[in-house]
C-alpha cells in the first residue's frame, strides 16, 4: 500500500538528527530602517551539525537577518542566542565562534591567498605557530595550494569565493553564514562550491546559508525557512515540507508494453483514479488517498502487461515553495539571471 510522504528522502541531505542540539536561536526579530520593516519578527533555531537555508527572493530580508545575527546591524528588537547565551545586546561575545561570508567577497586584492588567510587568521586572535599551518591546510583542502602565492586579485571569480569561504572557518567557528555563495559564478564553479559546502558539513561544520536557487537549497540544505518580505512563512525539513503539500499520491508506473494501449482498460477498471501516459513506456496513477498497488499489478498481469518498476513520484521543493509562498518560481529564475549578468 502506498499513500504520500512514502518517497525516498531528499538526494544530498543527510546529517543533522532531529533533536541536536541548538548552536543558535532568533527570537522575535525585527528591523526597522525608518519606515520599511526590513525583518519582522523572524524566529528559527539552527542545530548543530546542519545546514539551515533561509529560501526566498531578493529583498526578502535574508542578508539583513546575517547581519543581525552576527553584529553588522543592531535588531530593533528580538533576541539571539549563541549556545544558549543571550548576546543582543553584546554581539562581539558571539563574533569569535562566527564565520561569516559575504556575497562580495571582502579579502584584499593586493595580498597573495597565504597572505589573505593568514591575516583573517590573526584578526580571530589565532597565534602565528597555528595560523600559517592552518592557511596552508586550508588552501590545499580548497584546492588552492599551486594558487596560494597569486595576488587575489588575480584569481577567478569562483577561486575568490573558494578562499572567502577558506577565510570565513581560518578559526574553525561554531557557525558559519553563507550569504547567496554561488551568486555570480559559473556554473562550473557554483558546482564546486556546493560540494565543498557539502564536505565542510559533513566535517561538521554548522552552516546558515541563504540563497534564492530552490536547487541549491534542495540538494544542500536538511531544514528549510521561506521566507518573504521579511518574514518567516514556513520553516522544516524537506520532507517535512513536501509531505505536507503532497495533496495527492502520484505512482509512476514503467511497462514494457506499449502503455498507451493500457490506458482504457486501466480507465475503466480503476475509475477512482486518474491514469495518464507519461511516454511510450511510462503511465501515472494519480489517487486523493492512499493507492493500492498490488490490485493494480494483479490487473495489468492479467493482460499480459511487464511492470519493471513502480515509484512514488514526489513534489518538487519549487512546487512546494510556490504553493506556500505565492510566488511564481519563474521571479526566482528571473532574479537568479539578472544577477549573473
Amino acid at each position: 500500500m502506498l499513500k504520500p510522504g512514502e518517497a525516498a528522502g531528499a538526494a544530498g541531505a543527510t546529517g543533522a538528527a532531529g533533536g541536536a542540539e541548538e548552536v543558535l536561536r532568533a527570537e522575535g526579530l525585527i528591523k526597522r530602517f525608518e519606515d520599511v520593516t526590513a525583518v519582522d519578527g523572524v524566529s528559527f533555531a539552527v542545530r548543530r551539525g546542519e545546514i539551515f537555508g533561509f529560501l526566498g527572493p531578493n529583498g526578502a530580508g535574508k542578508t539583513t537577518t546575517i547581519n543581525l545575527l552576527t553584529g553588522l546591524a543592531r535588531p530593533t528588537s528580538g533576541s539571539m542566542y549563541l549556545e544558549g547565551s543571550d548576546y543582543t545586546g553584546n554581539p562581539k561575545r558571539a563574533q569569535a565562534a562566527m564565520g561569516v561570508v559575504p556575497d562580495e567577497s571582502n579579502l584584499y586584492e593586493e595580498l597573495d591567498g597565504f597572505e589573505n588567510l593568514a591575516f583573517c587568521a590573526a584578526l580571530y586572535g589565532t597565534d602565528r605557530r597555528s595560523r600559517e599551518p592552518r592557511a596552508r591546510e586550508l588552501l590545499e583542502q580548497f584546492g588552492l595550494a599551486d594558487a596560494g602565492k597569486r595576488p587575489f586579485k588575480a584569481y577567478s571569480k569562483g577561486m575568490k569565493r573558494k578562499l572567502t569561504i577558506a577565510a570565513g572557518i581560518i578559526h574553525e567557528p561554531k557557525i558559519l553564514f553563507l550569504d547567496e555563495p554561488t551568486t555570480g559564478i559559473d556554473v562550473m564553479s557554483a558546482r564546486q562550491i556546493r560540494v565543498l559546502i557539502g564536505e565542510l558539513n559533513r566535517r561538521g561544520t554548522t552552516i546558515f546559508l541563504t540563497t534564492h536557487y530552490i536547487e541549491e537549497a534542495e540538494r544542500l540544505c536538511h531544514r528549510l525557512a521561506f521566507i518573504v518580505a521579511g518574514k518567516i512563512i514556513r520553516t522544516g525539513s524537506l520532507e517535512e515540507l513536501m509531505r505536507e503539500h503532497q495533496e495527492e499520491t502520484v505512482l509512476q508506473l514503467a511497462v514494457e508494453n506499449p502503455a498507451g494501449e493500457l490506458l482504457p482498460a486501466l480507465r475503466e477498471g480503476f475509475p477512482g483514479y486518474a491514469v495518464r501516459g507519461v511516454d511510450e513506456h511510462n503511465l501515472r496513477v494519480v489517487g486523493a488517498g492512499r493507492i493500492e498497488l498490488l490490485p493494480l499489478l494483479e490487473f495489468l498481469s492479467r493482460r499480459g502487461a511487464v511492470v519493471s518498476e513502480a515509484r512514488l513520484i514526489r513534489p518538487t521543493l519549487e512546487e512546494v515553495f510556490v504553493k506556500v509562498t505565492g510566488i511564481e518560481s519563474a521571479r526566482m529564475r528571473q532574479e537568479r539571471e539578472g544577477k549573473k549578468k
